[in-house]
């Protein structure tokens, strides 16, 4: 029997719907236990591994070729299935980080370093006997990696990661001293997207929103001021620059409350590497000090002060 011939008998075992008994799904098992073909699947590991790796697995070792912009569709149909049933773990990165990784849980890999042996039947029965507290245990886990944070007197998590931790700094640093009193209409989470979304008070205020419009990543209103706040998290990309401008500007056509943009940086160090690409008439925020705001504004602000 080949390689993926037993991963798939090995999947149906431990009682995998057929979806994830799929080519695909059979692949990442092996690449994510570094078994090639004419291995004994004793010689499972569960290093740390990308999506990308699995691709490159597959390909030189079994000369299958998967598209890298499949990587979705290997997160959606394996990836996000083998996790939810604790037969592996990431490692709690944020999903869109290039340290994002992934690895069998040591009780899967214990599991299946038995496949094979005289020893499998016992090991499938304890592990199958023990699958729901797994779970359980590897959620628990997942949970306590994520940033409760106070979202218009609810609680929320944030997945974690640092663009979470700054809009986390936005939320709770950042509206209450310049926005203050203000409610959060959108905020999305790097897992997700939408968060909190008030589809009926940004149409309200005259947005337009369609699938293909890119929010930005924190949206305030402040009813006292009628000012609307649109908040960029930058820890890698996509400041308040001339493009983005003219895009929310494109998207907020009808709004006719008072439009405030706002870049937030987590420190100083990463809004000296945006600085020269910022558009003027904007505003900059940055979390290591909260109590400060700068102006990118010219005479607006020009003046003595006492």
């Amino acid at each position: 029997m080949s390689k993926i011939e037993e991963a798939r008998a090995l999947l149906k075992e431990l009682n995998v719907p057929s979806k994830q008994q799929a080519d695909l799904c059979c692949y990442v098992l092996l690449a994510m236990a570094d078994i090639k073909e004419d291995d004994s699947w004793s010689k499972a590991t569960n290093e740390w591994i990308r999506i990308h790796d699995v691709l490159t697995f597959t390909k030189d070792n079994y000369n299958v070729a998967y598209a890298e912009n499949s990587r979705e569709t290997f997160r959606k149909q394996a990836m996000h299935h083998f996790r939810n049933a604790a037969f592996i773990e990431d490692n709690g990165k944020a999903t869109n980080s290039p340290n994002y990784r992934y690895r069998l849980t040591e009780e899967m890999l214990d599991l299946i370093r038995s496949y094979g042996t005289s020893a499998w039947a016992d090991k499938k029965e304890e592990f199958l006997a023990a699958h729901e507290s797994l779970i359980s245990m590897y959620e628990s886990k997942r949970s306590m990696l994520k940033m409760p944070v106070n979202i218009n007197g609810s609680s929320f998590t944030f997945s974690p990661g640092k663009h979470n931790e700054l809009q986390k700094a936005i939320i709770e640093e950042f509206a209450p001293r310049f926005a203050p009193n203000s409610e959060c209409l959108y905020v999305g989470d790097t897992i997700e997207k939408d968060l909190v979304k008030n589809v009926d008070k940004l149409r309200e205020l005259g947005f337009e929103i369609t699938l293909h419009d890119k929010m930005p990543d924190v949206v305030l209103y402040r009813a006292d001021k009628n000012w609307i706040y649109f908040v960029e998290s930058v820890t890698s990309v996509g400041p308040m620059d001339p493009k983005r401008i003219k895009e929310i500007e494109e998207m907020t056509a009808n709004v006719t409350a008072g439009k405030i943009y706002v870049t937030a940086f987590l420190d100083f160090k990463t809004f000296k590497q945006f600085s020269e690409s910022l558009a003027w008439e904007t505003e900059v925020w940055i979390a290591d000090m909260p109590d400060h705001m700068i102006h990118l504004n010219g005479d607006k602000f020009l003046g003595p002060r006492k």
